[in-house]
């Protein structure tokens, strides 16, 4: 089924229009606007039964010069029915509809083919510590902020001779320790 629309904008004369009269397709598509002359506005607008079934992300479209443009019309999953694609350039001065028939999917002509090894378990890769040595681990960000904490906590133990302030930078430091270890535990 073709998924592409082509059509031709410019190419005859300026503001000419020309399309396909019908496209048969089983699912979304899109249309391929090619401007073979000077930069063009181009309006596409789905008719009632078929914007039932499909959608377009902007119905206006303005295309450079001697250039192509995309545009995708989505199809609901399994939809199928007629209606009609409307094609206007230069706000009136010519318009198309394409014939657009949806029709369902072909089926697939080759199956599946499903062996009993899907049904046994895989053998899982060993995973790895990622690699990473104590050293590593040590120079993270992590470990060069937790070794400053503790540089600082026993600056202060050794600087200040208050009871409380001792006992809050020991608090401080193993409080470091126990943190650097749960973080550093595998």
């Amino acid at each position: 089924m073709p998924d592409t629309l082509p059509v031709h904008l410019n190419r005859e004369s300026l503001h000419s229009l020309d399309v396909p009269t019908g496209i048969e397709t089983d699912g979304s598509f899109d249309v391929l606007l090619v401007n073979h002359g000077e930069a063009v506005h181009v309006h596409l607008h789905l008719d009632d039964p078929l914007s039932r079934l499909a959608s377009l992300d902007a119905n206006n479209h303005y295309v450079q010069a001697e250039s192509e443009r995309p545009v995708r019309v989505t199809v609901d999953r399994g939809a199928t029915g007629h209606g009609k694609l409307k094609v206007v350039t230069s706000y009136g001065a010519e318009t198309r509809y394409v014939d657009v028939d949806l029709v369902e999917p072909a089926e697939s002509e080759q199956p599946v083919q499903v062996d009993e090894s899907l049904s046994k378990p895989q053998p899982r890769e060993p995973e790895s510590s990622g690699g990473h040595s104590l050293a590593d681990r040590i120079r993270s960000p992590v470990g060069l902020l937790a070794g400053v904490a503790l540089l600082l906590a026993a600056a202060v133990v050794l600087a200040v001779q208050s009871p409380v302030v001792q006992v809050g930078s020991a608090v401080v430091f193993f409080a470091v320790l126990v943190g650097l270890f749960l973080a550093y535990s595998e």
